[in-house]
């Protein structure tokens, strides 16, 4: 026989709850930063010999709008690295399921489920896949993995499935370790 409550016990000694599931969901892309100085020193490259042939037949206003559309595309490479920075992050423990989601500004926002009342939902398209993972619980529904492609959905879906069906098994003790 024991003395205290076990759980009790676990707590006040910093042992925190195993985590079932685990994921950091980002956006892709495809290019890094190399690729990215890369393609602006092409781009300026040959925008400045254009623009320069131009200069040289007396059309001199083309040379400013080479150095436009080079300003123009480096913006449009700035903004999309900076949305990348977006994630999504969802943890599964035997008690709690967290979602957190933080918007490429840095606004966080987090939701927390008791597994036990969960459940996903999803929109197929007969010719794309899985369109949209849903996490519905109690009256609130909640969009998952908006970042992923129709493939990447469909094994998040089942790594999810498993997690939750895990979690609903409940913890497993085992008295050895």
């Amino acid at each position: 026989m024991s003395t205290g409550n076990e759980i009790e016990r676990a707590e006040s000694e910093g042992y925190a709850e195993q985590q079932i599931f685990s994921a950091l969901l980002t956006p892709h892309r495809s290019l890094n930063r190399t690729g990215f100085l890369a393609v602006m020193l092409f781009l300026s490259a040959v925008s400045f010999v254009t623009g320069m042939v131009f200069l040289m037949k007396g059309a001199w206003p083309v040379l400013g709008f080479f150095g436009l559309d080079v300003l123009v595309v480096w913006w449009a490479f700035r903004v999309n690295f900076r949305t990348g920075r977006a994630r999504e992050e969802i943890t599964i423990t035997t008690s709690e399921l967290r979602v957190r989601r933080i918007s490429h500004h840095g606004q966080v926002a987090e939701w927390s489920f008791n597994p036990l009342w969960v459940r996903l939902d999803m929109e197929v398209d007969e010719d794309f896949g899985i369109e949209h993972l849903y996490l519905i619980s109690r009256g609130h529904q909640i969009q998952l993995a908006r970042f992923l492609g129709p493939d990447e959905k469909a094994s998040f879906y089942k790594g999810l499935v498993e997690a939750l069906n895990a979690a609903k098994r409940g913890p497993t003790y085992n008295p050895i370790t």
